[in-house]
């Protein structure tokens, strides 16, 4: 019975060194495109919805067991179901069964690359391609250049709605860039990559928006009821990702401001003159992002498909010296 007990023993230890060295490839941050497949007995209505969009994941693996975190199409960075070595394809339940069959993703990684199939039970309804996320560490530039104005307080010059098609009701008026009602978001036409931004900003009590860094990266700017949201999504965090180290109070209708310094990854939240957030990595895109690619230069976006009545001005910034 004792040889058998370590047989069994021994069978499990490598069993679980097999299955950690199978998942090693699939550990780390994917950057991830999801190209949705059409179904040809049900075509959608707006064959938008067939646009490539971006998502994102992170693999974890610890003595054979896996852990996964993602973000989706929109919404926050959340646990994945289930994830599990089958075959040499990396599963993971993405959205549970409830009134249809689970989202499944199925996946392999070869040289890098993250490719794979999502399904909705046995139908395959979308192709997953992705690549490592860049690590994005470097040094803060030694010198920045004069801030630069990005509104001109007068019109939308540099500035364009998004979606196309999308109902646009952001004017200027005053000096001041209004979101009327919601609809369109709103879009630098120029990209960035490290930089430093000035922005003023003034949300109603409910008013819900973001300031998206590099059209990726949200900045939480809300003021939902107390107690709705938590730290993790409330006024000045990084969406779902970091929490701000200090709770300043609540100013609806007021205005306010937020300096933010992003070099790589990192990134620095000064409000209303207090450092909320210091130097903290972004590990992901937020859902909402334009799309994956991290290691690229991107837009300003100014999200205005929630509430109505954000205002902001005074939007300024500044990029490393050359």
């Amino acid at each position: 019975m004792k040889r058998i007990f370590a047989f069994l023993l021994l069978s499990s230890v490598f069993l679980i060194l097999a299955l950690s060295k199978e998942g090693a490839s699939f550990a780390g941050r994917w950057d991830i495109t999801i190209t949705p497949q059409a179904n040809p007995d049900s075509p959608p209505k707006n064959p938008a919805q067939l646009d490539p969009f971006p998502d994102w994941m992170e693999v974890v693996v610890h003595d054979g067991k896996f852990d996964a975190r993602m973000v989706a199409r929109s919404g926050s960075v959340h646990p994945v179901n289930e994830v599990k070595m089958d075959g040499g394809k990396l599963k993971l339940v993405v959205s549970a069964a409830s009134k249809g069959p689970a989202i499944t993703w199925e996946l392999e990684v070869k040289s890098n690359t993250l490719t794979g199939l999502q399904k909705r039970g046995d139908s395959v309804t979308a192709q997953i391609a992705g690549v490592r996320a860049p690590e994005l560490k470097r040094k803060p530039p030694k010198s920045w250049t004069d801030p630069e104005p990005l509104f001109n307080g007068k019109d939308l010059t540099g500035w364009e709605p998004i979606p196309a098609g999308a109902a646009n009701h952001w004017v200027a008026e005053d000096g001041v860039l209004l979101d009327t009602e919601h609809g369109a978001n709103l879009k630098t036409t120029r990209k960035f990559d490290d930089f430093k931004l000035h922005i003023e900003f003034n949300c109603p009590d409910g008013g819900n928006s973001g300031i998206y860094l590099r059209g990726r990266d949200e900045i939480q700017v809300a003021y939902e009821k107390p107690g709705v949201e938590d730290k993790f999504h409330d006024m000045g965090s990084i969406y779902g990702f970091i929490a701000p180290a200090a709770e300043l109070p609540r100013k609806p209708g007021e205005w306010e401001s937020f300096d933010v310094t992003l070099v790589g990854r990192y990134v620095t939240i000064v409000r209303n003159g207090v450092k909320t957030i210091d130097n903290q990595e972004i590990p992901g895109i937020s859902g909402g992002a334009l799309d994956a690619h991290e290691g690229e230069p991107g837009p300003f976006y100014l999200q205005g498909d929630h509430t109505g009545g954000m205002k902001y001005r005074n939007i300024t910034v500044s990029t490393p010296k050359k």
